[in-house]
């Protein structure tokens, strides 16, 4: 099982189905509810289920992680599936550069962030 997971700021209401949807097949996520609580969904990909969850007040209050996992996946990295949705939202995306292991300390590790600035290897705060 592979998963991929990326922030996005100030998400609206139902972009993240119109931006899975020119990639994954058969989505039922109702982000359309977004609110405080997370929303679950699932999708296809090349006749794998891909399970979705959204978790609103992530990494700040402005910011929504969306976490993909499923067997296959249609971005290798996180930094892959953030350039696409950078491309279909226009609004600041962040993903972890990969190298971050569980119980490592966190108060140096860098964020890849894309906006109109391009893309940029920063600290969180």
């Amino acid at each position: 099982m592979r998963d991929l997971e990326i922030y996005i700021r100030d998400l609206e209401s139902s972009a993240v189905s119109s931006w899975l949807a020119s990639h994954l097949d058969d989505i039922e996520l109702r982000d359309d509810a977004l609110g405080d609580r997370a929303v679950k969904g699932s999708a296809h990909y090349r006749a794998h289920r891909v399970r979705i969850n959204l978790y609103p007040g992530a990494g700040g209050k402005r910011y929504t992680s969306v976490i993909l996992e499923g067997e296959d996946l249609p971005w290798v990295s996180d930094l892959d599936c953030a350039r696409s949705a950078w491309r279909a939202m226009d609004t600041e995306i962040r993903c972890s550069p990969g190298d971050w292991k569980e119980g490592e300390p966190v108060e140096d590790e860098k964020w890849w962030r894309l906006d109109q600035r391009g893309e940029q290897l920063v600290v969180w705060n």
